[in-house]
């Protein structure tokens, strides 16, 4: 499922590619909720994504049931952050996005962005009204290595250019 697959929320409007970019230049600390250490899961390979060279975040993992990942500390909510996020990157599922959307805004997050599959037209409106932007249905890593030169069908620059063996 894509943006244009979901039902139009009255009160938001999916940034498009100008003001997802935007967003990404203007932030600095990233919070991901739902960080996990396994990593066959989106959360662990964006985390390893956005804390590589391939980025400038200072990224914060959050997770209450998680105490370290990739060597970082994890926190067991937004409000123990020793920073305030500009971006809330949310690995969680549809029914737990409006309460961590109230968190985001409860910190003072600039953003609050949803990752690819999630949708919740409540968290949406939610900081929407608070002054937050929103971005739906939509990775992070891949807008920011969309934006930066690394984007490859499989999620990264290969540096491959053709499949034809020399």
């Amino acid at each position: 499922m894509t943006e244009s697959d979901h039902p139009p929320i009255v009160g938001w409007d999916p940034p498009g590619p100008a003001a997802r970019h935007s967003i990404l230049e203007r932030s600095k600390a990233i919070a991901i909720v739902g960080a996990s250490s396994n990593p066959a899961r989106a959360s662990n390979f964006v985390a390893t994504y956005l804390l590589s060279s391939s980025t400038d975040f200072d990224v914060h993992l959050v997770n209450p049931r998680e105490t370290e990942i990739l060597g970082r500390p994890v926190y067991p909510s937004l409000a123990d952050l020793p920073v305030v996020p500009d971006i809330v990157d949310v690995f969680r599922r549809n029914r737990d996005l409006p309460g961590v959307a109230q968190d985001a805004i409860d910190v003072g997050a600039s953003a609050f962005w949803v990752q690819l599959g999630l949708w919740s037209e409540e968290a949406a409106l939610l900081a929407t009204k608070a002054g937050l932007d929103v971005v739906m249905d939509r990775c992070l890593k891949i807008e920011h290595a969309r934006f930066h030169g690394g984007l490859h069908l499989a999620g990264f620059n290969t540096g491959v250019i053709d499949s034809h063996r020399r």
